[in-house]
């Protein structure tokens, strides 16, 4: 007699389901199968009979499945530093905010991720990402405790390796203090990379290269670091056309507006993705989609900032890929990604499109598939297929908030944040009934306003 099979199951059953697969397939009531941490199938009706080793069996009655949400833009360590300039716009914000956020250290870090982390995964994030780039000298393995923290709360995760090395006394706006050599940069990131960067199918952990914005960074340093990332094989990313601001700074630093000068430092790409895109003219868009860069969307971060209307209607009509981010907490206070669907939607239906700009699939897709396609891993998470990884949601969709809605995706896109009854990521659970299973919120909040405090402490002893 044959021994059993080492292969664990997990039935779910009797769910709507929104698979984002290119075809868009939907089920009204169907099922889904997880063998260990990949999909095994899912469709209409019951699942299969005879399934061996099934550990576990969900009834699903009242809720939709979607794709674990996607997060494509953030700043971890911000979480301490919200709700302060709530008027500024992002020049100003920067200035208000820097000589603060570069008296970080790796405990206030380490708690700062944690919060952020927490806030988007009980929300129905399974794959998180984090552009971090205030290294203040003496702070500590600032890396590695932001890989710890998403490690231990179990989500997917890339760190976008960041840098500064524009000072004010060079014409940036970060304090002298505040930045790394160019030199010593790359040589961090270079290390991160290779101490920390998985590229298999079923990665936890990926890095990326990236210098922090035009206005923080030399030529030099972007230059550079577009060529070390291709040599590493890993992926890149940076901000650009958040602001009028921006576009002015590059034209009179450059020369040239900040699509122009990331094509001439080789900082375009389809391993590439920017963060806003915000003031993008025709020949920006075209340029994107010829290189296939992609473009991170914040909507929310744009709006509290006043930056303006990304055209996003437009990048995804060229072929542009287009995902979904938070952004830093100290410019999206809420921290959550599933209220970006809605808001993704809402603003850009005030721009040249109106009400034709998204529909509530398309604003599901950004937070899913465009997600994934934009951080590279388009083959392995952001929709619902027989083999890719078993990163997905539970949605309840039959309370007070969503049960009058007939279509569930219109029910979770234009209602009010749905309460996420299961969230697994890699075939394991993380969320349930809006709780985390693998730390203490609690703990989580006491230490970050702890941390806060100290850090505006510091910060107002100079």
């Amino acid at each position: 007699m044959a021994a059993p099979s080492a292969t664990q199951r997990i039935v779910i059953e009797n769910a709507a389901i929104a698979t984002v697969d290119a075809n868009d397939t939907e089920y009204a009531s169907g099922y889904l199968v997880v063998a260990d941490n990949r999909i095994e199938s899912l469709g209409a009706g019951k699942a299969p009979e005879n399934l061996e080793n099934v550990v576990r069996r969900i009834d699903a009655t009242g809720h939709l499945i979607t794709p674990g949400l996607v997060n494509t833009h953030h700043h971890f360590y911000q979480w301490i530093t919200r709700g302060l300039a709530t008027d500024h716009n992002l020049f100003n914000w920067l200035v208000a905010l820097y000589p603060t956020w570069a008296r970080i250290d790796e405990q206030m870090v380490r708690v700062a991720a944690q919060g952020s982390l927490a806030m988007m995964a009980r929300g129905g994030v399974t794959t998180a990402m984090d552009h971090h780039y205030v290294f203040p000298q003496g702070s500590g393995d600032l890396s590695g405790a932001i890989i710890g923290a998403a490690s231990e709360m179990g989500v997917r995760f890339t760190l976008a390796r960041g840098s500064m090395d524009r000072s004010e006394k060079d014409g940036g706006l970060p304090p002298d203090f505040a930045v790394e050599t160019t030199e010593g940069a790359l040589a961090a990131t270079e290390e991160t990379v290779k101490k920390f960067h998985d590229a298999s199918f079923d990665s936890m952990t990926q890095v990326a290269v990236a210098p922090c914005s035009p206005f923080s960074i030399s030529t030099e340093l972007l230059r550079e670091g577009a060529a070390l990332g291709r040599r590493l094989g890993v992926r890149m990313h940076t901000h650009g056309s958040e602001t009028v601001e921006e576009e002015k700074f590059c034209h009179e630093l450059f020369g040239m507006g900040p699509t122009d000068y990331f094509e001439s430092t080789g900082f375009l790409g389809e391993d590439v993705w920017m963060a806003h895109c915000v003031h993008m003219n025709d020949s920006d868009i075209a340029a994107f989609a010829r290189t296939k860069t992609g473009v991170a969307h914040c909507p929310s971060s744009n709006a509290r900032l006043a930056a303006g209307i990304a055209r996003v209607p437009d990048m995804l009509k060229a072929g542009v890929p287009v995902g979904l981010g938070v952004d830093g907490t100290a410019s999206n206070e809420s921290g959550e990604l599933h209220t970006e669907l809605r808001n993704a939607l809402l603003i850009n239906r005030l721009g040249a499109h109106r009400e034709s700009a998204l529909n509530a699939r398309q604003a599901l897709r950004l937070g899913t598939y465009g997600g994934a396609q934009v951080l590279g891993r388009a083959d392995n998470i952001g929709s619902l297929e027989a083999g890719k990884l078993a990163d997905f949601v539970l949605w309840k969709i039959d309370g007070l908030g969503h049960s009058s809605i007939a279509d569930p995706v219109t029910a979770i896109v234009f209602g009010a944040a749905a309460p996420v009854t299961a969230s697994f990521v890699n075939g394991k659970q993380i969320v349930e009934n809006n709780r985390l299973l693998t730390v203490d919120e609690d703990t989580i909040a006491r230490d970050a306003r702890t941390e806060a405090q100290r850090l505006a402490r510091i910060a107002a002893q100079g």
